[in-house]
């Protein structure tokens, strides 16, 4: 994971310094960008442990060592997108490999299982994943993947980490944690038991609405072989210039995770006293389901919040009322957004058991003064109303 002694570093430390040592030749002190194909080589099969870009480049080794050291993994590879990540870690399956999925997921995910991989042979079903006692007793047949996502999206359900773990370990099944809401600086899942973990990095990673990227921290050492064969093999691998795009927003990803906290949680102080809510989901709230799990697992409740208005025609009209929040997609930057999951990011999940419904808001709470949050928020309720 480390080199020696970075282990006992704290984690803002290790989010600036680890893979990220002063370059050799100049002395510069931010990781360069090797803009480059491929590498000379001293003589044939004689290299650096550099040979061509797509199987390997500096840069992107320096990525993968930093957010390996920061989910506490012995491994990390890193992908062109979330997808990308998630597509080679379902590689891992064989056809008539069952996947157990959450029944509250994004929707990326579940046309990517439910589409792609399912024409390969490979089956999913979809399950309460925060009851995991009940999917132990009825477990599909030929399970060897579980998929958890925790805190979900858009639902914002808990899953506790580790009863799923000990559920998946006795069945012989791995566990993929997808932790890109919480982000490594709130939740390990490897320390709870998961096998996997996936991360768009384009979310709060990289923190700025500027690159897209995924990554997968594992200590598996067959596990980690499958994931880097594949990253050379199929090529969906992040660019230079995108690896040193992440990096610089890692360095910042306590301080904003922080400032995120803070926000979601003024934001939903609103939200649970306005009378035109009628369902706030938040996992800070003592009267969340996952209320407690979230406590054990997690170190703060995230940017995250959704909640619902009773009608699409009231949620469409808030959602177009914000001033701040940007109505868009995706999430995890330092500006705040504001979305309608039903229509946009989980519109492939429509008619089936993820399906999510229509009155429910999703928000990304930025970085942006608390009070000038809430103020936009508050009147774009009133304009809902």
């Amino acid at each position: 994971m480390t080199d020696t002694g970075e282990t006992s570093w704290g984690f803002a430390t290790r989010a600036i310094h680890v893979g990220q040592d002063p370059e050799t030749v100049t002395g510069a002190v931010t990781v360069p960008v090797f803009q480059t194909s491929t590498f000379a080589q001293e003589a044939v099969g004689k290299h650096s442990g550099y040979e061509y870009g797509r199987t390997g480049n500096p840069t992107r080794t320096a990525l993968q060592r930093v957010l390996a050291s920061l989910e506490e993994a012995s491994f990390g590879v890193a992908f062109a997108s979330g997808l990308a990540a998630e597509d080679a870690v379902l590689r891992l399956l064989d056809p008539g490999d069952h996947v157990v999925l959450g029944n509250d997921a994004y929707g990326g995910t579940f046309r990517l299982i439910s589409r792609v991989f399912a024409r390969t042979g490979i089956t999913w079903s979809a399950h309460d994943l925060s009851a995991p006692a009940g999917i132990g007793d009825d477990w599909p047949a030929a399970t060897r993947m579980v998929w958890v996502e925790t805190p979900t999206n858009p639902l914002l359900t808990v899953v506790d980490i580790a009863a799923v773990a000990a559920v998946a370990g006795r069945k012989g099944a791995r566990l993929v944690v997808d932790n890109t809401f919480a982000t490594p600086y709130l939740q390990r899942p490897l320390a709870h038991g998961a096998d996997i973990v996936v991360h768009s990095t384009t979310k709060y990673l990289g923190g700025h609405s500027d690159v897209v990227g995924g990554f997968v921290a594992t200590n598996d050492s067959e596990v980690h072989d499958h994931l880097a064969f594949i990253q050379n093999a199929v090529g969906a691998v992040p660019a230079p210039w995108d690896c040193y795009l992440t990096m610089r927003g890692v360095k910042t990803l306590p301080l904003r995770m922080d400032r995120h906290n803070a926000n979601a949680a003024a934001v939903v102080a609103l939200l649970q006293g306005h009378p035109a809510v009628g369902q706030v989901l938040y996992p800070g709230l003592a009267g969340h389901p996952g209320h407690d799990a979230a406590r054990r697992q997690m170190s703060g409740f995230g940017g995250m919040v959704s909640f619902r208005m009773g009608s699409r025609d009231a949620a469409t009209r808030v959602i177009e009322s914000t001033r701040l929040f940007t109505l868009a997609e995706s999430l995890g930057a330092v500006e705040s957004l504001i979305e309608h999951p039903g229509v946009m990011t989980h519109a492939s999940a429509a008619g089936s058991p993820l399906e999510v419904p229509d009155d429910l808001v999703r928000l990304s709470v930025g970085i942006e003064d608390e009070a000038d949050l809430v103020a936009d928020l508050a009147q774009a309720l009133d304009a809902g109303r």
